[in-house]
């Protein structure tokens, strides 16, 4: 087995894609797992989804409103949540602040491979 060097970075560092209004995002990961930090900015373009995998969402800063399947949650800094594969969902951040969220997947999802070529491979 080949042994991987360890990858340290700063999220601040790495590009961000937009998303769409009010969206950011970046990711960071390999073939087995891929975490994304999203940034949510009051007044976001809401985009309600689903997809078939689960998906942990912990905010970081901020407070945000989850919407899933019909049922609003409220979520400060420090709240997590496991939304289930087949979930409608979104997130709404609340006041005036930016909201920092970080979704981890595993596996990762294909669809943001693109967020991961930066890193460096062995």
């Amino acid at each position: 087995m080949t042994k991987r060097r360890p990858v340290c970075v700063r999220w601040d560092d790495l590009d961000q894609e937009t998303v769409r209004q009010g969206v950011t995002r970046s990711g960071f990961g390999n073939e087995h797992a891929l975490i994304v930090r999203n940034v949510l900015e009051p007044g976001m373009e809401q985009n309600p989804h689903v997809h078939e995998f689960d998906q942990i969402a912990l905010i970081v800063e901020g407070e945000a409103r989850m919407h899933v399947d019909g049922e609003v949650y409220d979520m400060p800094a420090g709240s997590i949540m496991l939304i289930p594969a087949g979930a409608t969902h979104n997130a709404e951040p609340v006041g005036d602040k930016t909201v920092v969220n970080l979704d981890v997947f595993s596996p990762p999802r294909e669809d943001f491979d693109h967020l991961t070529q930066w890193m460096p491979t062995d």
